[in-house]
This record gives C-alpha cells, structure tokens and sequence, in this order.
C-alpha cells in the first residue's frame, strides 16, 4: 500500500517507523508547546495525508508520552480529510510538561475497516453478557 503524504509546515519532521516491522509510525511536534499540569494542548504534526476509503489512520500513544503522564485524546482520521494532522495531549501529571519542536509525540496506525450499512431493529439477539456493563465479569 503506498499513501500520499503532504508536508503542511516547513521544516515539519514526516512520519517514520522506528523499526523494521512497527505497525505505529512515530509523529512529531513541528513546535514547542508546554501543557500545565492537568490541562491539554493540540501538538500540531505538519503533514496531510491521502489514503484509500476502507482505511483509517488512529493516532495512539507513545510508551514514552504515557509514562510522561500524557495520553492522546481523539485521534481518529477519515480517508477524506486532507488538513494537517495534530495530536491533542492531556496531561495528566502534576507538573507541567514541555514538548520539543521535533519530539515524538504519538504514534499513527493506518488501519483497515469497515463501514457497515446501520440496520434498525426493535431487538437485538440474546447474549450470556446482555446488558452488563462495567464488573459483569466479576472480580475474579
């Protein structure tokens, strides 16, 4: 699969794979951003891209970020959108974390998927699950 790339900002660092066999593509900060403790920030990455229907491009975190305290927030991209990519970060430490014009600053994964076709019921089928939700497993 080969996808077009555009680079948006001067200068903007493109997506690499760090190593032979990575299915997440390291983005990085095309500037400096600091993001006060238990606040959020957009980190804008410099690039669009072009990618076939049937595809999704997630944005996720980075090992290093998150024992940083940050986490990606959002980070779903449409094969029809053509703007510059971001990654929207919170900290979540207690102390305010700068992020360097070219630090790594998430992971993208190009995925495939499907679109379904919604069809509207009045029921839904049995399951042992039903409506549990959050513990219907049981602790142990």
């Amino acid at each position: 699969m080969r996808i077009k790339i555009k680079r948006m900002r001067e200068g903007a660092k493109l997506p690499t794979y760090a190593h032979e066999g990575d299915v997440g593509m390291d983005l990085f900060a095309v500037e400096e951003t600091i993001i006060p403790a238990k606040e959020r920030a957009i980190i804008w990455n410099g690039f669009a891209l072009e990618f076939p229907t049937g595809f999704a491009a997630i944005v996720k975190d980075k090992s290093s970020t998150a024992r940083a305290g940050l986490h990606v927030l959002g980070g779903v991209y449409d094969a029809g959108y053509r703007g510059e990519y971001n990654t929207q970060l919170v900290n979540l430490s207690d102390e305010a974390i700068t992020i360097e014009k070219g630090q790594k600053v998430s992971q993208l994964i190009i995925m495939p998927v499907e679109i379904p076709e919604l069809e509207e019921v009045s029921e839904l089928s049995e399951t042992s699950r039903g409506e549990g939700r959050f513990g219907s497993t049981g602790k142990n």
